[in-house]
């Protein structure tokens, strides 16, 4: 299985760049993986939040083919324990040839990407900064690759 993960903007700060590359390089080793990153919309003080919505939802459809099983990372999408994550991928291994999942840009996700997702998966009830999700996020595909393969990296 292919899996994708698009995120809306650069990462800015050194320390969640290092990071996250280190993430990304061993989710390698397990699975094929790759990043797409969506430059962020540029002169948005006179776009209403929709409108900024709209624009990146039309940036990601472009990302996206039709057999690409979607999922959004949203605030409102279900929660999973790390191992109950191991084991959501794992089944998605069976079943899915490729696995887009999706960060979206500060004010989350247009209609047209709601209607599109497959799934949504939440972090945490808490909130993060975009910089930090995408840190969270890839290591805890990289847990779940550790848990499917029986590695001792998470501690249970």
């Amino acid at each position: 299985m292919r899996i994708k993960l698009i995120m809306i903007g650069k990462t800015t700060d050194k320390l969640y760049i290092n990071a996250i590359n280190d993430y990304i390089s061993r989710i390698g080793h397990y699975n094929n993986f790759s990043v797409q990153i969506i430059p962020g919309l540029k002169n948005t003080k006179n776009l209403s939040h929709e409108q900024q919505k709209q624009n990146e939802g039309y940036l990601i459809q472009k990302e996206l083919s039709p057999s690409d099983k979607v999922i959004l990372l949203d605030e409102n999408g279900k929660e999973f324990k790390s191992v109950e994550f191991a084991r959501w991928l794992e089944n998605k291994q069976q079943t899915t040839q490729k696995l887009v999942f999706v960060i979206g840009g500060p004010y989350g996700f247009s209609d047209d990407i709601y209607n599109r997702a497959d799934e949504k998966i939440s972090l945490s009830k808490m909130t993060f900064s975009h910089q930090m999700v995408r840190l969270i996020f890839v290591e805890q595909l990289y847990r779940a690759c550790t848990i499917i393969k029986g590695e001792s990296y998470h501690h249970e």
